[in-house]
């Protein structure tokens, strides 16, 4: 069986879309689509539903698909770790991040080059849960995400540094003549004109988990999906928002002017690391990380774990 017909199997599946598929794998349609019918004839089923267009599965083709995402996984750690048997090691590393954690993977990123000059890094922000999901389906090596609330199963981990919460505001906001500007209090931010994250994203499902506890709940003006777009909606000076501390570093690089953070003392700690799947053998790739990750003491105001 070629490894090749079963990378378009999985693309099919992915893209849900027989021209997206050819295109993700650099042939033409007509290539996958036989491809893939050599594939169900090897196999002796159907694997895909067609109705003119890609349909979906057939109960054997998901029966198959977690079986071939990891053929097709080991047949890449294959050829890695004979490439790296005697010389340096190469290849495409895939790393998903909650948003949260982009301010920390220079640092990490830079470790990784600096060890490992011949790989390539990808970055993408995704959720925690998408994070776990990419990390089954061999889609991603690695992930940097939270490691206590609702931490992640069948992970290997390693934390990098402790997140606190930060209100960030504009500068000379009436909102902040209100309370005490040293240590302001829930009570007091949550009657503030707020942006915040959206209940999806984890950060914003721990702060809501640590209020409801308090009896206490946030009505956000506005969410989004991105920290970028949260300090914009600040800058504006109408609102006011929480973000973890791993971002000071940021502001102050960039010179947000407009913005005032605020520390949120005698708050929780959160922490966060990198977790990789506990399989055996560890592929070349996610060994790297891991390896990277284990010595790696960030800088720039993170608080070491």
């Amino acid at each position: 069986m070629q490894t090749r017909l079963v990378e378009y199997f999985i693309a099919l599946e992915r893209e849900g879309h027989f021209a997206r598929a050819a295109a993700s794998c650099n042939v033409s349609q007509p290539t996958l689509s036989s491809g893939i019918s050599a594939l169900e004839a090897q196999l002796g089923k159907r694997l895909i539903l067609r109705d003119r267009k890609y349909a979906g599965l057939t109960p054997e083709g998901e029966a198959i698909l977690p079986w071939a995402r990891q053929l097709v996984a080991a047949t890449e750690a294959l050829g890695q770790a004979a490439e790296t048997a005697r010389g340096p090691l190469t290849g495409e590393l895939r790393l998903g991040v909650i948003p949260a954690a982009m301010p920390a993977i220079g640092e990490l990123a830079e470790a990784l080059l600096a060890r490992y000059p011949g790989i390539t890094i990808s970055v993408r922000a995704l959720t925690s849960r998408q994070i776990e999901r990419e990390l089954a389906a061999f889609e991603l090596d690695a992930g940097v995400t939270y490691l206590d609330f609702a931490p992640p199963a069948h992970m290997l981990m390693v934390p990098l540094y402790r997140e606190r919460l930060m209100l960030v505001s504009a500068k000379g906001s009436v909102g902040l003549k209100t309370m005490t500007e040293d240590s302001p209090q829930w009570e007091d931010i949550i009657r503030l004109p707020l942006c915040l994250l959206h209940q999806g994203m984890q950060n914003r499902q721990i702060l809501d988990a640590r209020l409801a506890g308090r009896g206490l709940a946030l009505r956000p003006l506005v969410t989004a999906d991105s920290y970028v777009a949260l300090l914009g909606l600040v800058q504006q000076g109408r609102l006011h928002s929480i973000i973890p501390d791993s971002h000071k570093a940021l502001l102050d690089g960039l010179a947000w002017a407009d913005i005032r953070p605020l520390p949120l003392l005698n708050e929780e700690e959160n922490r966060v690391g990198v977790i990789i799947p506990d399989r055996t053998p560890m592929g070349p790739l996610a060994h790297a990380i891991w390896s990277v990750a284990s010595e790696l003491r960030l800088s720039n105001g993170f608080s070491v774990v």
